[in-house]
């Protein structure tokens, strides 16, 4: 290209055919530019032989005005008209193909056409602030010296009786994440560490491995929120640090905390440890040692550390020698018949009741006999999981009055719309809703105040133990279940533990309560879905042994629950979904559920976007708008934006919000895409009229729903789809993350994206397929045959469109991903974390 590029043989061509950005009218309406083209050679005759644009159809169109023939001296004028309806970003390329005439040599000289169709204003706001410079970061210092922090009461509200163990990772195991290749410290890790076979008797080793991988990474990415040269506020008695990516839990910063500061100038390794008394939107609350001088000039360095607590209470699990077959490894031999009969349940939701997979599952919990192998609700999006295990819950407990259940959920969120349903059938002194007392009262929903404990001095707690046992209900997250042993609560008082969103949280975490309160009697139940996405984990060690895949996906995995053959048995299938219109379930229905789901959704919500005057296809309520956009990274922040998808997104929420017919809120409204980067871009373009739409990552959208979901899948450039798929971003790496995206939607599905990368991944080549034959296709058409299902649009393809260096680039890093250098290979993997989210696991 540059050869063609290059001005020849006396011949100039002189200026730009960059359009730069034009709004769609302009665009729609054409606009031009030109080129001159001068004959500088004063001893031959120059032609002008062709003129073209060399894609065809093309938005470009190129004319010549003027004679073909160029004298000495002479020049003529290109005019090129470029016109084009839909907006992104355009390239091609202009060939003028000359002949010497007194040598009867031809040659060319070849100029670039780009354009871009947009919102100017949303290009000058969003563009990069400064080239992105990759942020090199240094080890930190070893803290040789740590003065303790004053913490808030919080940490000593719980009367705990069982002490924590300790649980450091063994100097000897970190040593290894430095000690050289990728594939060198993973083939180490299995060989050196973990056991040969897991198996009851190796499980917990294996685990508390798996747990320290996870958490070397943890801790390492946590630097990436170390500060510099920072003031801090005093104001008796707390110290006020202002913390950018509070809100946005980056990092996540929770009461009972601990952040390191050091005055800057200070000795190196000397720290002063200040514990977390109070977290706002922009600043944290510390307190320190009575030996720390604070001077208001004095600037600091500021470390954050990773909350180990969470961790130590999963170590704690994983030494408990409770470890029964029939929990962990469970076959048909662990199936227990009960032989009474189970009189006709009195259904407390009169929809279980016309639902028959939910029926059964609630009547295979309830008539599952004690010591019973573990049971699983496979509810897939909007089936009503959460529903049929609280139903469960109720008719265990009407059944057996000497019945004591554990319910739990890896997040918050989940485990107060546990309780909130449960709220109405149990008194105060019957439902007990643990939060860990550092939560602020203030995020706790009205309706479960009731269901807490609170101290002579306001903080959250827990009531004597004698007050404990009687409670029929207790519901906590998985980890601050471990609460209930700490406190001395005996082994085998619950008779029931259920985990709700049980696919969402590690092995180790639904162990907390299982192996710290479970006996040879306690019954397991498990509801989620392991089609969607798993646990959040950071370290691509712990991904590739497999700590991303949950108990509830392993159990699956194992013949007892094939939920064809153990229907009813081990396992039931929802199958009626309530969420989604029939266009939005189809795809993933046939994907990822063999067809099996119904179309159960109220008419009146899933068809109110039938005839929408944006629908391509009126009776289609799925949108695919393919646009070709740029992906962009800004200062030090390896996060990809594409600001033309950004643009795109706001059309559309501009549009819903601006319809009266439709009447939607901000609130029925979601914006979902993978990279947080873009997710701050959409923000900043949505804040003056849209402010409330709930824009987030995919991980932040599971288990929710909205009327309307408009994807952003960023990904405009194909030589960063390989950085994604060796750490499992974006949409085009992971079929889960696909999965839940395109679920959330009741009644309007868009999505903005490149169908040129895209189209990489055959799931994502099947969906553009499938919208386009229905109709939804917006923008330009796709370069291949979506009638053809053969037709692939990889590496062959590429290949045919003159890819072929790409490509073999392309396959040679990934080919050389496992070869990289230790220190390059952490790196790379801590700037792809920067898009995973936090989780807070109190």
């Amino acid at each position: 290209m540059d050869e063609a590029e290059r001005d020849k043989n006396g011949v100039v061509v002189s200026g730009s055919l960059a359009f730069d950005v034009i709004d769609s009218h302009t665009a729609a309406d054409g606009r031009a530019l030109s080129l001159s083209v001068e004959n500088r050679n004063q001893l031959s005759f120059i032609s002008i032989v062709g003129l073209k644009v060399v894609n065809q159809p093309s938005p470009f169109s190129a004319r010549l005005q003027g004679h073909t023939n160029l004298a000495p001296g002479k020049s003529v004028q290109v005019h090129v008209t470029f016109r084009q309806t839909y907006t992104g970003r355009y390239h091609d390329r202009m060939d003028i193909l000359f002949e010497d005439s007194q040598l009867k040599k031809r040659f060319t000289i070849s100029r670039p056409l780009t354009a871009i169709v947009g919102n100017k204003e949303d290009h000058d706001m969003l563009r990069p602030k400064a080239p992105f410079v990759p942020q090199k970061r240094l080890a930190r210092q070893p803290e040789v010296d740590v003065v303790p922090p004053e913490l808030p009461a919080s940490t000593k509200a719980v009367p705990y009786v069982v002490p924590l163990p300790l649980a450091l990772i063994p100097r000897h195991f970190s040593n290894i994440f430095t000690s050289g290749s990728y594939a060198h410290v993973l083939h180490t890790i299995r060989k050196s560490f973990l056991p040969q076979a897991l198996n009851s008797e190796s499980y917990g080793r294996h685990f508390k491995h798996l747990l320290w991988t996870e958490e070397f990474q943890s801790e390492r990415d946590m630097e990436i929120y170390d500060m510099q040269g920072v003031k801090m506020n005093f104001y008796r008695p707390n110290y006020y640090l202002e913390v950018p990516g509070l809100a946005e839990k980056r990092p996540s910063v929770l009461v009972g905390d601990v952040i390191l500061v050091q005055a800057c100038g200070a000795p190196r390794g000397h720290w002063f440890s200040g514990g977390v008394h109070f977290v706002r939107k922009l600043e944290v609350g510390l307190r320190f040692d009575p030996a720390f001088h604070w001077h208001k000039d004095q600037l600091y360095n500021v470390r954050f550390k990773y909350n180990r607590y969470p961790l130590r209470r999963q170590h704690q699990a994983m030494e408990s020698a409770f470890s029964p077959e029939r929990l962990l490894f469970p076959t048909s031999s662990h199936l227990l018949i009960d032989q009474v009969p189970v009189l006709s349940l009195r259904i407390e939701n009169p929809l279980i009741g016309q639902n028959a997979p939910q029926k059964q599952a609630v009547m295979s919990i309830v008539k599952q006999p004690p010591g019973s192998a573990p049971f699983v609700i496979f509810g897939p999006p909007g089936t009503g999981k959460t529903v049929t295990m609280v139903e469960a819950i109720l008719q265990v407990l009407w059944k057996n009055r000497t019945g004591r259940i554990l319910a739990c959920a890896p997040s918050n969120s989940a485990a107060d719309l546990i309780a909130q349903r449960l709220s109405p059938y149990f008194k105060s002194d019957e439902l007990f809703r643990f939060y860990a007392p550092s939560r602020q009262k203030d995020t706790i929903p009205d309706s479960l105040l009731k269901h807490t404990y609170t101290m002579s001095n306001g903080q959250l707690s827990v009531p004597p133990l004698a007050t404990m046992k009687r409670f029929r209900v207790v519901v906590a997250t998985c980890v601050s279940a471990s609460f209930a042993h700490g406190i001395g609560m005996p082994r085998g008082h619950f008779s029931h533990i259920f985990v709700d969103e049980a696919g969402q949280a590690t092995e180790p975490e639904v162990m907390v309560p299982i192996k710290t309160m479970g006996d040879n009697q306690t019954n397991i139940i498990l509801s989620g879905d392991p089609k969607q996405l798993g646990p959040i984990i950071r370290s691509k060690f712990a991904r590739e042994l497999r700590l991303d895949t949950s108990y509830i996906e392993r159990l699956m995995d194992r013949p007892l629950y094939d939920h064809h053959t153990s229907h009813g048995i081990s396992v039931v299938k929802l199958v009626k979904n309530f969420r989604s219109h029939q266009a939005i379930l189809k795809f993933p229905n046939e994907k990822f559920y063999h067809g099996e789901l119904q179309e159960c959704g109220p008419r009146s919500v899933i068809d109110s976007f039938i005839g929408w005057r944006l629908l391509p296809s009126k009776k289609f309520p799925v949108i695919f708008h393919a646009i070709s956009g740029k992906d962009d990274r800004e200062a030090s922040s390896p996060s990809f934006f594409n600001i033309d998808e950004a643009t795109e997104v706001k059309n559309y929420v501009n549009a819903l919000r601006s319809d009266r017919q439709l009447k939607l809120t901000d609130k029925d409204i979601g914006v979902v895409t993978p990279y947080h980067a873009q997710v701050l871009k959409i923000r900043a373009v949505l804040r003056a009229f849209a402010d409330e739409v709930k824009v987030a990552s995919v991980e932040e959208f599971q288990g929710q729903e909205r009327k309307v979901m408009i994807i952003s899948t960023v990904r405009s450039s194909r030589e960063f789809v390989e950085y994604d798929l060796r750490h499992t971003l974006g949409f085009v790496a992971n079929p889960r993350r696909f999965n839940v995206a395109v679920t959330r939607a009741q009644a309007l599905l868009v999505v903005v994206g490149d169908p040129a990368v895209l189209s990489l991944d055959p799931l994502w080549h099947a969906f553009m397929n499938y919208v386009y034959l229905n109709g939804g296709w917006k923008g330009p058409e796709p370069f291949w045959d979506p009638r053809d299902p053969t037709h692939t649009t990889t590496a062959q393809a590429m290949r045919e469109k003159g890819m072929n260096e790409l490509t073999d680039t392309m396959e040679a890093l990934t080919l050389a991903a496992t070869g990289e250098g230790t220190v390059e290979e952490q790196q790379e993997q801590t700037d792809a974390n920067v898009d995973r989210p936090w989780r807070d696991v109190e």
